[in-house]
């Protein structure tokens, strides 16, 4: 599904909002009565919302109405981006996903091609400067996906499903042509597919903020770049590369991340930062052939035992990791990060209540200052078997699958230091390469270290001029006040365009926080959808009246 008008490429001219034409004008007043209740809440603001200025309530209430008068394509759209898998390492369907992408962005009148390195999917980049714009900002989202566990899912990862609700609460699935959603409330529909909320929706989120711009005879006031990333959920291993072979195409005067959730009081938040990201494989060895646990138990080393040691060496069960100066050097939590701490809402005892968790770990600090801090995930352990398949023998092997997540000013390359003069300090020789039977017999204990490339993480001062800018003009579109977060537990490359680029970068991100994002069934709550479109759109429209 395409944009809504069809009549050749978009074309921005600036235009007042009331200076609509008389259909543009029928369209937004005839519908206006219906959503004035679009948001997440569904309700008036909270008391200390910002006021709104006249010209941005006008905007408000007409994106709102464009998103009701066109649910019907903005929903055939992005099912359509959906039913595309989208694994990095699929190179025959990702680069049917970037060429779909180059396809909608033209479509609308925005210079688009593809930037390429040998080896890597393309990044599909975009470029929109209306007339007198002073400023760009670059707008980044990824479309490739996590890998997925068919058989976990309810439907199929790359069949789009919408439901009138949640999974969990027994949601029936609705079938096309949809009803439209009641606008005097909010639209708890769910979409499941794979990407539905990481990171397609906020791509189509983007462009239809632009279509509902145009139909208002509005452009943006800002220049647009668009880097849609096709190896993020791949670790990025060529971003680095790709952005400094084109640094010069990447002008932007800022780059928003519209990667990640929202709050999980479904307030929109902006975030200052993210953290690195490290994964590890590791594989401890016992003996060449499974062995009789009865004739063998208590002498050959069982792998698992040793896989559990060495785990516990290097985490404990208040979460803090237990690595010889692994937290030495960090940077402090600032007073201007406390106060946005401090501001944001305190959902955690909810959060503990809906997660079925009795307490946190730590020493009760609230979320938001825990991801602050660097920390080890043991994602998975597989050796052996378990339950009908358990057998009483000693496994050849056991390994664990961890992910470590870094805070300035750690890096990737301290911190694999750091784990291998840990393990080695544990007895282990450490090999990079599966070991042959010689190896294994030459040294009691063997461990298999694999490394992902990994990256730092990325912060960006909450009081920079670009940033109270973002907020103000986010505010004002929402009508409402956002969450700042000084860093969001999960890792998207920012630090990439900081480093290379110089630029400010901050992260808006619009979908739902209970998303099951790499999990299966992940999912897309509709309202977050047409917030976003309001979101994008307060953006494009307000960002450069405040941006000094």
């Amino acid at each position: 599904m395409r944009p809504m008008e069809r009549d050749g490429p978009h074309s921005f001219e600036a235009e007042p909002l009331r200076g609509r034409t008389s259909v543009q004008s029928a369209l937004v007043v005839g519908l206006l009565a219906a959503c004035t209740a679009c948001t997440d809440l569904a309700s008036a603001p909270p008391a200390s919302a910002p006021a709104a200025t006249p010209a941005a309530a006008e905007l408000r209430d007409a994106v709102r109405a464009y998103c009701v008068a066109h649910e019907g394509e903005v929903l055939a759209q992005l099912e359509a981006l959906l039913a595309l898998p989208n694994l990095a390492s699929d190179e025959v369907e990702i680069g049917r996903n970037a060429r779909e992408l180059v396809t909608l962005l033209e479509e609308r009148g925005i210079r688009a091609r593809l930037l390429e390195l040998p080896g890597s999917p393309p990044v599909v980049f975009g470029e929109l400067v209306p007339p007198g714009a002073r400023r760009t900002v670059a707008l980044y989202a990824h479309y490739d996906g996590q890998p997925v566990a068919a058989q976990a899912w309810h439907s199929e990862p790359w069949r789009p499903v919408l439901r009138d609700g949640t999974l969990e609460a027994g949601a029936r699935e609705l079938t096309p042509p949809y009803a439209p959603h009641d606008p005097t409330r909010p639209d708890e529909r769910r979409l499941y597919a794979r990407s539905a909320s990481d990171d397609k929706a906020p791509i189509v989120a983007m462009l239809t903020a632009l279509d509902a711009l145009r139909a208002m005879g509005l452009a943006p006031t800002v220049g647009l770049q668009f880097f849609f990333e096709g190896e993020e959920e791949a670790g990025s291993p060529h971003l680095a590369e790709l952005v400094r072979a084109n640094a010069a195409t990447l002008s932007a005067d800022a780059w928003l991340f519209c990667d990640g959730p929202v709050h999980a009081s479904r307030r929109m938040q902006v975030y200052f930062g993210v953290r690195g990201a490290l994964d590890l494989e590791l594989t401890v060895f016992g003996p060449a052939r499974a062995l009789h646990s009865g004739h063998y138990g208590n002498w050959a080393p069982n792998p698992l035992a040793l896989l559990a040691e060495l785990v516990s060496s290097m985490r404990g069960a208040d979460g803090r990791v237990k690595i010889a100066g692994f937290y030495d050097g960090l940077e402090p939590i600032t007073p201007e990060e406390r106060r946005a701490i401090a501001e944001a809402p305190d959902l955690d005892a909810e959060l503990l209540r809906s997660l079925a968790l009795a307490r946190p770990e730590g020493d009760g600090e609230p979320l938001a200052e825990r991801i602050l801090l660097p920390a080890l995930n043991l994602r998975g352990l597989a050796g052996g078997a378990v339950g009908a398949q358990a057998a009483n023998a000693i496994p050849t092997e056991a390994r664990a699958s961890i992910d470590f997540r870094l805070v300035p000013p750690q890096t990737a390359e301290h911190v694999r230091a750091l784990v291998e003069a840990h393990v080695r300090a544990q007895g282990y020789s450490i090999v990079h390469a599966a070991p042959d039977l010689d190896v294994r017999r030459a040294h009691a204990r063997v461990a298999l270290l694999e490394w992902g490339p990994g990256y730092p993480a990325g912060r960006t001062p909450l009081a920079s001029p670009f940033a109270r800018a973002l907020v103000a003009a986010v505010e004002d579109a929402r009508g409402e006040p956002l969450v700042r977060l000084p860093s969001l537990g999960g890792s998207v490359p920012m630090f990439v365009f900081q480093r290379e680029l110089g630029v400010p970068v901050l992260g808006l991100p619009i979908v739902n926080h209970d998303n099951s994002q790499h999990a299966a069934d992940e999912n897309l709550r509709l309202q977050n959808l047409w917030d976003g479109v309001l979101t994008f759109a307060g953006v494009m429209r307000g960002l450069d009246a405040r941006w000094p």
